[in-house]
């Protein structure tokens, strides 16, 4: 054996995204201890990057130290209790998942289930909270990355106010990438990952629970299952100098390279940001369609930065994807669920989204097409 040295490819599949130098070099920076008050002081900073990137006033704002699917399960096991009622909205595979959570939590899940490619259906949500007057929490993901499709995140929240429930969101794939307002939207728990918009390595989550969700996490009558995920433990572990708790090594350096690029994004700003993943979207749209590809998802409801396409008739999934790997150095997604075989998800995500990589995509798709 050797050591790995991975080839220099162009990531622009559902994640994880392209890295920027400054981001790499970050995670190179000496490790220090995780309880150093220089780190302690680090980690407050990513707490209020954290705060501007979710737009959230929320104390409890942080970042789990695991991949965005620990951050769903963070979300769920801290707030649905055993006998509890969950409305599932589910419009792909990642609202599926919701709906694991939320039966390995001992709740049970009222599933209302909209085409894949579709949004959530807003009067769906309401027929079903008409229905079942103790639902206590509705789930549903912002950015379905299956699909490529954007749900109304703040009428769904609105809705479920109105019917006295919490809110789960799922932000993995919109957060940097697409507008979205936490405390404007009364959003409750919102989870998402570091490896999509934000361009940072996998293997961190952030999170962020509003009043009313850590009301309810207080209230709790049993303990969370999840010894790990329990935040009653993890809080006290952010905590600033002078008040932090032990309760695991956190991941040093990849929490540099998070620091580094909330920093990136911030300076960029949010608004800018979001321009730039709709420009670079319209390019590619327009280059794509030129070669004869269609869209999945309708315009009105289409992620910027998460192009679910139609495979040509005629043309090998897993040949085109080989050869783009291989000859190009580029890599695209391919079709999860019942979309497997029959679309691509073409990611433009974080540091990704640039001409280059447009231009890179549209011209080696070209050719192998």
């Amino acid at each position: 054996m050797q050591s790995f040295i991975p080839p220099k490819r162009t990531l622009m599949g559902p994640g994880p995204s392209d890295i920027s130098p400054q981001v790499l070099q970050a995670l190179s920076r000496p490790t220090i201890g995780h309880l150093d008050p220089l780190f302690i002081k680090m980690m407050d900073e990513v707490k209020e990057l954290l705060k501007y990137v979710f737009q959230t006033e929320n104390e409890f704002t942080i970042a789990v130290s695991a991949p965005g699917s620990a951050g769903m399960e963070t979300c769920f096991v801290n707030l649905v209790e055993k006998g509890e009622k969950v409305l599932v909205c589910r419009n792909g595979v990642f609202g599926e998942r919701m709906r694991q959570n939320v039966e390995r939590c001992g709740g049970t899940a009222i599933v209302i289930d909209d085409k894949w490619g579709e949004p959530v259906s807003l009067n769906k949500v309401e027929e079903a909270l008409l229905k079942h007057a103790d639902i206590k929490i509705v789930a549903f993901v912002h950015a379905e990355t299956s699909t490529g499709v954007l749900s109304d995140a703040e009428s769904i929240s609105t809705l479920a106010r109105q019917y006295g429930c919490l809110t789960i969101v799922d932000a993995v794939t919109s957060l940097g990438g697409v507008p979205l307002f936490v405390d404007k939207w009364q959003l409750d728990a919102v989870y998402s990952g570091s490896q999509k918009c934000l361009s940072c390595t996998p293997g961190l989550s952030p999170v962020t629970f509003s009043k009313r969700a850590v009301d309810k996490m207080k209230s709790r009558t049993k303990a969370v299952q999840s010894w790990f995920l329990d935040q009653s433990l993890v809080l006290s572990y952010w905590s600033g100098e002078g008040k932090r708790s032990y309760h695991h090594t956190a991941p040093v350096n990849s929490l540099y390279a998070l620091h580094e690029s909330l920093l990136m994004l911030k300076n960029e700003g949010l608004e800018a940001a979001w321009s730039r993943h709709a420009f670079y979207h319209q390019e590619l749209k327009e280059g794509l369609e030129s070669l004869g590809i269609q869209f999945m998802v309708d315009e009105a409801y289409r992620l910027p930065q998460l192009n679910a396409v139609y495979i040509p008739e005629g043309v090998s999934d897993v040949e085109v994807r080989s050869r783009l790997l291989n000859e190009y150095n580029l890599e695209i997604g391919a079709g999860l669920g019942d979309l497997a075989g029959k679309t691509w998800r073409i990611g433009l995500m974080g540091y990704a989204a640039k001409k280059e990589n447009v231009a890179l995509c549209l011209k080696a798709l070209s050719d192998v097409l």
